[in-house]
């Protein structure tokens, strides 16, 4: 199974566009969130309608920088995993959008306690193993590669570590962090920030099924 994984495209459909190939080799797609430029929400929905003509397996959250009202528009268009659980194909995929709470600039800030709520879903199917769930989180995870910014600070979500810890899903995709663009781990977990559309970032995601499980077998961050 081949993912082409990508976030924060920020209004940039020129850049949607120029990724046409690679859709192509897609089976499926994960967005991390924030369709939307900065400041300007309504600047998603042509994102949205470009992005869902482009594969017709497309996963997503919404970002800090989309309205929270615009969780709607995906879930109309059905590729919202935000607050849900979605199997296909013998996969599950959950997600949590918004970023944490920081300058109040943004329109979908929130608190840790509401970005973990989105993936409350997951622990009310009881004990299992979860090899087989992706999460898509806009927010990353703390104490990674993945959410590190320009002084080194790490400020992603303790929460969503936690989750990630206890749960071990087969992948957790991020974004939100434009600076961490980079591929990590915690503990079995592939975690996966590809960096932002909107400067030409994206990444490829692959997994397969063996008599042990799923397990992925390739992560790589790309380049326009």
């Amino acid at each position: 199974m081949k993912f082409l994984v990508i976030s924060d495209i920020h209004g940039n459909i020129d850049n949607l566009e120029r990724l046409e190939s690679q859709f192509k080799l897609a089976d499926m797609v994960l967005f991390a969130g924030d369709f939307a430029k900065f400041r300007a929400p309504k600047t998603g929905l042509p994102v949205l309608e470009k992005l869902c003509a482009m594969h017709d397996t497309i996963f997503s959250v919404i970002g800090n920088c989309d309205d929270p009202s615009f969780l709607a528009e995906t879930e109309q268009k059905d590729i919202s995993v935000q607050g849900s659980l979605v199997n296909r194909e013998g996969l599950v995929f959950a997600g949590s959008g918004g970023g944490s709470k920081f300058t109040g600039t943004t329109p979908f800030e929130r608190t840790d306690d509401e970005l973990a709520a989105d993936l409350d879903i997951v622990a009310q199917q009881g004990e299992q193993q979860w090899d087989n769930l992706i999460v898509i989180v806009h927010n990353p995870p703390k104490d990674t590669k993945c959410d590190t910014i320009s002084n080194g600070a790490h400020v992603g979500s303790p929460r969503l570590r936690a989750f990630i810890e206890k749960y071990q899903p087969l992948a957790a995709i991020t974004g939100h962090i434009h600076e961490s663009a980079a591929i990590d781990t915690i503990g079995r977990t592939t975690l996966i920030n590809p960096g932002p559309l909107d400067e030409g970032c994206y990444a490829w995601l692959e997994a397969e099924k063996d008599a042990g499980g799923w397990k992925v077998t390739r992560a790589t961050l790309e380049k326009l």
